[in-house]
């Protein structure tokens, strides 16, 4: 089991089940004997620990939240808990996972064929194969409704052209569901690796979520099988409600990001002497490590009542867009306290701040930006739209 305690200042675990405690558990001690020994290496070296991914299967981690298929059919509380825990390791580990379940899986459980559920499901939840999720382009990022990709219809097959960016898990996936307009509405498409006209890049240079894959799809004449249309897709909305799966965990997974620079803030804090004490004697340390700790406190409670309302089937996607946008911010003006209070040592991986700063530079972006978010919310409350 893990050593590690957690963070709860308002007794959050006693308003989870046992089978919560018992998932967020076994993700807590699979993050410190998988995950953190190894992380700070792959993100030097910039590579993707593809170790973890048929252990994270094997746990049921992956798609978690879903029924059936093979898939571990917990709630959603549960499942936060576990990407919470797998973000305290790294962001690019909770982004795999993210993507796997959130924007692979659940777009095929809920829009696919049951031969495409059949086919694809075992095998994505065991980590057998890998899907991405193929949406943002080169010139429409925040505008996904105006992308360029385009499928014909040409006899028993729809032939893709277009280019996808800034994709997770693009070069290392089995299968990419890539969203395209046919005929003028957006449909979802099933695309394998190997399919002539498919290529994937892998994009080099990145300064945060290095131990991530980031990749470009490119389709040139991509011929796909007429059975590889997700047959329930259709329209902006089928997208975007993925996105909404995937936010609900990035939520979650903030909060572990956040933890993780705390706990290492505190713990430096107690053992950094100068001028004779601790410098968490002083009192702007204090101060900054009591803010750090009311800030995880408010996004747990956050996460918790996010995931009750999505496991009672009442939760509207603009209350996921409020806990990505508060939690994400939060955990990433936790980074950079966190980073102040280390001083020099703040800027090396020996510590594991600086790496989930800049991983957090990325989640605050992608997923639908913070000011996205926040536009998102101005348009629920006051009924006008700031996007149009």
């Amino acid at each position: 089991m893990s050593g590690f305690t957690g963070v709860d200042y308002y007794e959050v675990e006693g308003l989870l089940s046992e089978e919560e405690r018992m998932m967020r558990d076994l993700a807590r001690a699979f993050t410190d004997e998988q995950i953190l020994p190894g992380i700070a290496r792959h993100f030097r070296e910039g590579t993707f620990p593809t170790g973890l991914v048929r252990k994270l299967g094997e746990l049921g981690f992956l798609g978690a939240n879903l029924q059936g298929y093979g898939c571990a059919g917990i709630n959603n509380v549960a499942y936060g808990l576990i990407l919470q825990e797998l973000e305290r390791g790294d962001s690019g580990v909770r982004s795999f996972a993210s993507v796997q379940g959130s924007l692979v899986m659940y777009p095929i459980y809920t829009f696919g064929s049951e031969a495409q559920k059949q086919r694809w499901l075992p095998r994505l939840a065991t980590g057998e194969a890998v899907g991405c999720f193929g949406l943002t382009e080169p010139d429409f990022g925040s505008d996904p409704g105006n992308m360029a990709a385009k499928a014909v219809r040409v006899g028993s097959e729809y032939v893709l052209n277009g280019t996808k960016l800034w994709i997770t898990n693009g070069s290392i996936a089995d299968v990419a569901v890539v969203w395209a307009k046919l005929d003028g509405v957006i449909r979802g498409f099933l695309v394998e690796k190997g399919m002539p006209g498919f290529t994937a890049r892998d994009i080099h240079g990145k300064h945060s979520m290095r131990a991530s894959v980031t990749s470009e799809l490119s389709f040139q004449d991509c011929r796909i099988p007429a059975d590889n249309l997700l047959p329930k897709s259709e329209g902006l909305r089928s997208p975007l409600s993925c996105l909404n799966q995937a936010r609900y965990g990035i939520a979650w997974g903030a909060v572990g990001a956040a933890v993780a620079c705390y706990q290492a803030a505190l713990t430096y804090s107690r053992q950094r002497i100068q001028f004779g004490k601790p410098i968490a004697s002083f009192q702007l340390v204090q101060q900054k490590l009591v803010h750090m700790l009311t800030e995880i406190t408010k996004a747990q409670l956050l996460c918790l009542q996010l995931g009750r309302l999505k496991d009672a089937g009442r939760l509207r996607h603009t209350q996921v867009s409020l806990a990505k946008r508060n939690n994400v911010a939060a955990a990433l003006e936790i980074a950079r306290l966190a980073r102040d209070i280390h001083g020099a040592s703040g800027i090396v991986d020996e510590y594991p701040v600086i790496r989930h700063l800049l991983n957090l530079e990325s989640v605050f972006t992608y997923e639908g930006t913070h000011d996205i978010h926040t536009l998102i919310l101005g348009r629920d409350i006051t009924g006008i739209s700031a996007l149009e």
